[in-house]
């Protein structure tokens, strides 16, 4: 077997999600990974967030996050799950636009306690990203099961 020959027991092929999928397992994690570029240089956040009918929404305050989204908007934000018990994983990423909105543009009644950050302290900005992509992958392995 030669170095570039896949081994499917510890190389899974992953299964490319649909974007329904996509946002139906965003909507059963509530941190995930936001990507931004700051003084020219790429930059990644831990965020809590939550889906607001197709869009991300998030809070944060003045920093890093807000300074680049401001600056051009443009971001990435991942997330995924690892069950080892039952040998799946997936991961999702939205690339696009993020703005700052107006508090009464959220309905944070029904978007609910997720949307609050750990450090609820000083976090009054809300973001919303409003995705250009979805995409998402998913990889079952037999390795962990046996």
């Amino acid at each position: 077997m030669s170095d570039q020959t896949r081994d499917e027991a510890l190389v899974p092929t992953p299964e490319i999600l649909a974007a329904a999928e996509c946002w139906q397992l965003l909507t059963e994690v509530s941190v995930g990974r936001l990507g931004v570029i700051s003084d020219g240089h790429p930059d990644v956040f831990p965020v809590n967030f939550k889906v607001d009918k197709e869009t991300v929404v998030f809070q944060t305050g003045d920093g890093t996050k807000l300074d680049a989204i401001e600056e051009g908007g443009s971001v990435a934000l991942e997330a995924d799950s690892v069950s080892a018990e039952f040998g799946i994983a997936w991961s999702v990423i939205i690339k696009g636009a993020a703005t700052v909105v107006a508090r009464s543009d959220v309905d944070l009644n029904r978007i609910g306690r997720p949307l609050f950050p750990w450090q609820g302290i000083g976090r009054d900005h809300i973001i919303r990203i409003s995705p250009a992509s979805i995409t998402g992958r998913r990889y079952v392995t037999k390795a962990w099961r046996e």
